[in-house]
């Protein structure tokens, strides 16, 4: 058989598209599937998996690796999983367009100086990306944060007419220049005074290009479902396909069973309407959300002279924010930080009661206290059920992302934490598939190949056939899982043996190979076919 690079040799095949598993073995030629069959000796080099199962490489449709994937493009917590591809831009967070950096930042996670912001567009934004040399494929969304501070800045009202037509025409030029899409982060102070109309304005212009509208909703506590139902309602309107970020509000049960009901009744009146999940039990965000638009629109420095401002206090106080509006502060707990390592894994509950303070004047202490390095503080929001999750991940149209950012145990980001980056893939097999049994191997791995990319509108990634890119996940049914804990967060998962990224071994036998054939992928682009 000549043109053989690759043979991946005894596995059992999940196609992606939910099939029966059957053994067979894989041939690659470049970066393409050549062959799945019973293929003869070749002397072209072979994986072996026997024993294992081979399946399209997972996509994480909703990460936040935009930045870090240029600080340490090896992606090595998600290559440990199997994921060969990452939707990154979600949740109005992203990386272009940018003008002022100063405003940028504050919509971009992960970010630290290291590699400096020294691009405007999303099409110079994505060749940098592509001469860093990602290990993963990437697609990326266009961040209506990013877009409302490039034009609107940071103030706390809807954008004019005149901001609005420019929005518009930015929008379209960061989706001709190769995005795949648009999103939404309405809980944020970036976005937060967006109404509705402009909302749906921005989604014409997404709807006109044929792309995806994916929104993280106004509301995920009190009123989730009708937050939900807005962003249904502006789909509908612009006529946009719509996926509901991390669904599952923070609020109970209840409203999580609204939530879907909604969703449900939308896909009824013929609505495209999808929606993902992450897999923690609990969000995870900056401190710096509590604040209020206005407080943040001059940089640190007038931030922080607003915090010692006890008038602006009283001001702030009357902002609801992602971390206020459960009412709830002993389920916000500090992470681990260097500027208040003592409070570290307490809530603001506990800390502030014995500072005899009110939980929102800490907060401003803790902010405070940071400087400019305000971003540095992240908290967890204490909030799910492992029956929410059983509930959420067996609805047929939800499926799983990390809503986190790519991480490495060593280099640059060896100190940096994001819940779900060595974990999402790895518990949602485990969890799902060996320990409830809710979805059989085949579906689960569907819900991780073929849907997602079908959401995006990919075509020849995501599924195991002949012609399709060679971009496939090698494991052990029985042992892939995850080791990392709520605080010991950077620990590789295991049972991953083999990744292939445009028919280039990336991870073999457990270990990284060094080699690095990530594409980032512009809707239109061949690579994209």
């Amino acid at each position: 058989m000549r043109g053989v690079d690759l043979i991946i040799r005894g596995g059992t095949i999940l196609d992606g598209g939910g099939g029966e598993p059957y053994r067979a073995d894989i041939v690659v030629r470049a970066d393409r599937i050549g062959a799945i069959g019973d293929i003869p000796s070749n002397d072209a080099p072979e994986l072996d998996a026997t024993g294992l199962l081979v399946a399209p490489g997972f996509i994480d449709i909703h990460s936040h690796s935009d930045y870090t994937l240029l600080v340490d493009p090896r992606a090595v917590s998600a290559i440990h999983q199997g994921v060969t591809l990452e939707v990154i831009g979600n949740c109005g967070h992203g990386c272009f367009p940018v003008h002022d950096v100063t405003l940028a930042r504050n919509a971009i996670y992960g970010f630290d100086d290291v590699v400096p912001l020294n691009w405007s567009h999303a099409h110079e934004y994505f060749d940098l990306l592509q001469q860093s040399g990602p290990a993963v494929n990437v697609l990326s969304l266009v961040p209506n944060g990013q877009l409302r501070l490039d034009v609107v800045g940071f103030h706390d009202r809807p954008a004019t007419p005149r901001e609005l037509r420019e929005m518009r025409r930015r929008l379209e030029q960061c989706l001709e220049e190769g995005a795949w899409g648009f999103s939404t982060g309405l809980e944020y102070p970036t976005e937060a005074s967006a109404p509705e109309d402009e909302l749906e304005a921005l989604c014409e212009v997404v709807a006109d290009a044929g792309a995806l509208y994916a929104t993280h909703t106004r509301r995920r506590d009190a009123g989730a479902a009708d937050a939900v139902a807005e962003a249904v309602r502006t789909a509908e309107r612009a006529g946009v396909r719509l996926q509901v970020s991390h669904l599952i509000p923070r609020s109970g049960l209840q409203e999580g069973e609204r939530c879907l009901a909604v969703v449900d009744a939308a896909r009824e009146r013929g609505s495209d309407v999808a929606f993902d999940m992450h897999t923690r039990l609990f969000g995870f965000t900056y401190l710096p959300t509590v604040l209020p638009a206005w407080a943040m629109e001059r940089g640190p420095a007038a931030t922080a002279k607003l915090l010692q401002d006890p008038a602006a206090r009283e001001r702030m106080k009357q902002h609801e924010s992602i971390l206020s509006a459960g009412g709830d502060w002993t389920r916000i707990v500090l992470l681990d930080n260097d500027i208040w390592p003592d409070e570290s894994r307490r809530d603001i509950a506990t800390i502030a009661a014995e500072r005899g303070q009110d939980s929102l004047d800490t907060i401003y202490d803790l902010l405070l206290a940071a400087d400019d390095q305000m971003h540095r503080l992240m908290v967890m929001i204490r909030c799910y059920t492992e029956e929410q999750q059983k509930r959420a991940f067996a609805h047929p149209l939800c499926m799983p992302g990390s809503d986190a950012t790519t991480l490495a145990p060593d280099g640059r980001l060896a100190g940096s934490v994001f819940h779900g980056a060595y974990t999402w893939a790895a518990w949602y097999y485990r969890f799902m598939v060996r320990e409830t049994q809710k979805l059989t191997p085949a579906e689960a791995v569907r819900r991780m190949t073929s849907l997602p990319a079908d959401r995006v509108g990919l075509r020849d990634r995501g599924t195991l056939h002949t012609g399709a890119f060679a971009d496939l996940a090698i494991f052990d049914h029985d042992t892939f899982g995850e080791v990392a804990t709520t605080f010991e967060p950077n620990q590789l998962a295991t049972g991953m043996r083999h990744v292939v990224v445009n028919g280039t071994i990336t991870l073999q036998d457990g270990a990284l190979t060094g080699r690095r054939r990530g594409k980032v992928l512009r809707r239109g682009s061949t690579d994209a076919a």
